[in-house]
């Protein structure tokens, strides 16, 4: 018997006492949506959205979905150009992926076509055939800078006016 001497035959009143208990922690965050393409459907044209899009049948045409994640499962087969925020690729993927975050080609995954993306991982054992842009996060970061300078150049002559009229 593994109890302790002390509390053999003695019964607590508690549910948290028992150290066998489960108490599962409640989530309060929203859940993440996700669309999913199935393993049997197939589709073709144009898909477009702002929810994270899981792809495990066949897609031809174009996907745009600028703010968001497409995954290709395992079973995925994309014959279309990608436009993401972040593109990761377990299928097979034939044509263009332009990416504003990341691309993440894992182990069995399979590209064919150019990427453009500002960071890019590529699992061994996976195939990229095509061109590949890693774009600088300075051009963004230079826009924002710029357009804080130009603003503080214009808080200046306004404050010196504040103070020499005073």
């Amino acid at each position: 018997m593994l109890q302790s001497s002390d509390s053999y035959g003695v019964k607590s009143s508690s549910p948290a006492s028992n150290p066998n208990s489960y108490n599962p922690v409640k989530n309060v965050s929203a859940p993440i949506e996700q669309a999913t393409i199935g393993r049997t459907l197939t589709i073709k044209g144009e898909i477009s959205g702002s929810e994270s899009l899981y792809i495990d049948g066949r897609v031809e045409g174009k996907i745009t979905m600028p703010e968001s994640r497409v995954t290709i499962g395992r079973n995925g087969k994309v014959d279309a150009s990608i436009t993401a925020k972040e593109v990761v690729v377990m299928g097979k993927v034939t044509g263009n992926i332009e990416c504003s975050d990341r691309v993440d080609i894992r182990s069995e995954g399979s590209v064919t076509g150019d990427v453009s993306t500002i960071r890019i991982s590529v699992e061994d054992g996976a195939v990229l055939k095509g061109g590949i842009q890693v774009r600088s996060e300075q051009k963004q970061e230079k826009g924002q800078n710029q357009g804080q300078s130009q603003s503080k150049a214009a808080e200046l002559p306004k404050a010196l006016a504040a103070t020499a009229s005073a």
